[in-house]
């Protein structure tokens, strides 16, 4: 595929088009991205998005994948530098209260990211990528059911804290996060039996 080869003179100008295109579907939205926004954003010539990228679709799959990983390495870092419970459950609240999304663009993406996957079935692939690598790191500290359980509400509390006039401060987010791990797991036997055996917490 064309979009597997570099330019031999400008071995960074692929990751260039790439962040460029992400900061125009940040801008315009995804629907309204063109080639000639991005190459005028990358400060490209035009036709090096044809030479990277068979076409738009494998463009927007590219950047919606770099900024999937961008953001999961953030996620993993803090929960892989937890050791304890406690550790664990506070790089829970981090990720919800800090930073992990890096700016508030990347949660704008995030947002076209998801609209876009509803209506284009290939990209679906890159939101099950980001899911399965985030409830990989909460699989490490707890169970399958606590980890997705823990995984919706980073993503619920990021969206709702962004256009809340009263965010949820982190004294009640982690309070919101204690009750998740400490739920009763007497009704928890076919939801794990059925993700598979997880770590003990």
């Amino acid at each position: 595929m064309t979009g597997t080869t570099r330019g031999p003179n400008d071995p960074r100008r692929r990751e260039r088009i790439l962040d460029a295109a992400l900061d125009v579907i940040a801008e315009h939205g995804a629907i309204k991205v063109t080639f000639r926004r991005i190459a005028t954003a990358a400060g490209v010539p035009l036709g090096s998005l044809t030479y990277y990228f068979d076409d738009m679709q494998h463009l927007l799959t590219e950047a919606f994948t770099r900024l999937a990983e961008t953001v999961s390495t953030r996620y993993g870092a803090l929960l892989a530098a937890a050791h304890t419970a406690q550790e664990a459950q506070d790089a829970v609240v981090e990720i919800i209260c800090g930073k992990v999304w890096g700016t508030d663009r990347n949660l704008l993406l995030s947002y076209e990211l998801y609209a876009f996957a509803a209506r284009h079935p290939e990209l679906r692939a890159v939101m099950r990528s980001w899911m399965r690598a985030s409830r990989t790191a909460l699989a490490a500290h707890f169970d399958p059911l606590t980890a997705r359980a823990l995984d919706a509400l980073v993503e619920g509390f990021s969206i709702h804290n962004s256009v809340d006039p009263r965010p949820t401060d982190r004294a009640e987010v982690a309070a919101v996060v204690r009750a998740v791990i400490d739920r009763p797991r007497a009704a928890d036997g076919a939801a794990t039996a059925q993700d598979g055996p997880g770590p003990a917490d």
